[in-house]
């Protein structure tokens, strides 16, 4: 099926009683055991991503806190909020963001981060000392992606109530970041295979242009 044609089918079989997601999921030409061919970075969905990612930041300095708790950030803190997490295991976040100064702290939850893909990266702009402008980015729809163990990549692109241009656009943009994110030793075909499904829904295949 066509982009167009993809969408149009998961609207109409959508029958869930809550208004599902619309995910994409990519199949890469990547050896996921070569360091030189991990795929990640970042891309604003020029319409969001149809739902609030909740958002822990890490820093200590006490003025900074304040400023980011007027954002609506509620989950932040330093050393406190690390043993926390050590201590139970338990992220109730989504996104990670934290100054340079504490990333050498944040090595003792790493075992816990990195495997759910939450510890934070200069590749994926969330180690930084401008959190104004991180979390805005993260509230207009700014995402990180990286391929798992298996070469695939997904991502949430919108709701199916959305309308069919808001989510063929979202869905075009991320393709076209993730064309550009074809590692340099990454060789034939890149991107295997393109899927979109709802929550509840059958996945169905796109044709690859």
């Amino acid at each position: 099926m066509t982009i167009i044609e993809a969408i149009e089918t998961i609207k109409k079989n959508a029958k869930a009683k809550f208004d599902e997601s619309v995910d994409v999921h990519l199949k890469l030409g990547i050896d996921v055991k070569k360091g030189d061919q991990q795929v990640r970075g970042i891309v604003i969905l020029p319409h969001g991503f149809g739902k609030a990612k909740r958002i822990a930041v890490f820093t200590e300095k006490e003025d900074e806190i304040k400023e980011i708790q007027k954002l609506g950030i509620d989950l932040v803190g330093g050393e406190d909020l690390i043993e926390k997490i050590k201590q139970t295991g338990k992220c109730d976040f989504e996104v990670a963001i934290a100054t340079p100064e504490i990333m050498k702290s944040l090595a003792k939850i790493a075992r816990i981060l990195g495997p759910k893909g939450l510890m934070p990266n200069p590749k994926t702009e969330t180690v930084t000392t401008n959190f104004k402008k991180t979390i805005e980015e993260l509230q207009k729809g700014k995402v990180s992606f990286k391929n798992d163990d298996s070469g695939n990549i997904h991502q949430a692109i919108g709701k199916v109530s959305w309308s069919l241009e808001k989510l063929k656009e979202n869905l075009e943009t991320f393709l076209e970041i993730i064309k550009k994110s074809k590692p340099l030793k990454s060789k034939g075909i890149f991107i295997k295979n393109i899927a979109l499904c709802s929550t509840m829904g059958k996945s169905i295949k796109v044709a690859i242009n």
